[in-house]
């Protein structure tokens, strides 16, 4: 009997013991002033006034904390929201992302936090977020990277770091990041991307640099790139473009965008390698003639307003190209004194410009 009374009081302690747990971290209802659909898998507490995270139920995929005046993310703060998918933080006032602040979120897949004013993310804030796919960080005030930040998401595939205050970026701030594919770092203060800040990402499709403070083009940062189909620098005070600029991945690029940057030349060789490009804008720059790397055959929109341009043979391509395309740029010739104040395609200047001959093959007559 003794025996049987030990067994009983401890197996009534154990269940004890897990009721309580498992009351713990599941609630069997929703969490206050917050509204919730389909048997809690998806919490929505968008402006309710909310001053710390509530805890939701491990059932819950989809918890929307937006415009409540959180502060900060602390560490351990989803320990019980283990099947989260999607966490939308915007406009939450918040300043810091604490050291493991998304701990136990390995099935997180969208992460939100966009328009805070998070200055700090401390090393190891997004441990286990090993599913992430979309990380948004735009809007708010990071100044600095810290190496390997990213390195957890090894599934990241789109980046969203714009209108932060970075400056620079550094070798290894991409680092097990290598499946990211779209990254906006537009809008920020950035006048240097040191060698190797992109090694880690060469897959990038599409790279957003514009409103920054590049002066020179970072050609040693950019080189590892072997896949960009969309590229923006619009708005960097740059003057020239080096030879070779897009050579690493101009098979793929079909959008490049350099409008308002003080432009006043290519090198000429600027465009080797390019094949694809079919979108091209430049305008309100400096810009007086194109380089004679610029293919034209796969163009099929290009924007020139605003520059300077000579209308001497060194056009003729351009010209060739306005007049077999069903598009009108606005492009004025602002030299020869002539040629002053026209349209590049209604100039006459170009009727005696000769097409360049092809070089024949060896071992073929010419």
């Amino acid at each position: 009997m003794l025996r049987f009374n030990l067994f009983s009081s401890l197996f009534l302690a154990i269940f004890l013991l897990l009721l309580m747990h498992f009351c713990y971290i599941t609630p069997i209802s929703c969490p206050a002033l917050c509204h919730c659909h389909g048997d809690l898998q998806h919490v929505i507490c968008d402006g309710m006034g909310l001053r710390r995270i509530p805890r939701v139920s491990e059932a819950t995929r989809l918890l929307n904390l937006q415009r409540n005046d959180l502060g900060m993310v602390p560490s351990g703060a989803f320990r019980a929201s283990v099947g989260l998918v999607s966490l939308h933080m915007q406009h939450c006032a918040l300043s810091e992302v604490g050291a493991h602040a998304f701990r136990g979120l390995k099935n997180l897949v969208y992460l939100y936090l966009s328009h805070n004013r998070i200055s700090s993310i401390k090393p190891g804030a997004f441990n286990d977020l090993s599913q992430l796919t979309y990380l948004h960080l735009d809007h708010n005030h990071i100044s600095d990277l810290s190496k390997g930040v990213f390195s957890p998401m090894i599934n990241l595939f789109n980046l969203q770091l714009s209108h932060n205050r970075l400056k620079e970026l550094r070798a290894g701030t991409f680092s097990g990041a290598k499946d990211l594919r779209w990254l906006h770092m537009s809008s920020n203060q950035l006048s240097t991307l040191q060698p190797g800040s992109l090694d880690h990402v060469e897959n990038l499709a599409v790279l957003h640099l514009d409103g920054n403070r590049l002066s020179v083009y970072p050609s040693a940062a950019m080189s590892k790139l072997r896949v960009v189909e969309e590229l923006r620098l619009d708005g960097n005070p740059m003057r020239t473009i080096p030879d070779h600029a897009f050579l690493s991945f101009g098979r793929y690029m079909e959008k490049l965008h350099l409008n308002n940057m003080s432009l006043e030349k290519f090198s000429d060789a600027a465009f080797s390698g390019v094949t694809a490009v079919k979108s091209l804008h430049m305008d309100n720059n400096r810009l007086r003639s194109l380089p004679r790397s610029l293919n034209f055959s796969s163009i099929t929109n290009i924007s020139l307003s605003n520059n300077p341009w000579s209308c001497t043979c060194q056009l003729a391509a351009l010209r060739r190209w306005m007049d077999s395309s069903r598009n009108r740029p606005d492009a004025v010739c602002a030299s020869p004194s002539s040629q002053k104040g026209k349209q590049v395609q209604d100039s006459p200047a170009f009727s005696s410009c000769r097409e360049k001959a092809k070089r024949a093959k060896k071992g073929t007559r010419p």
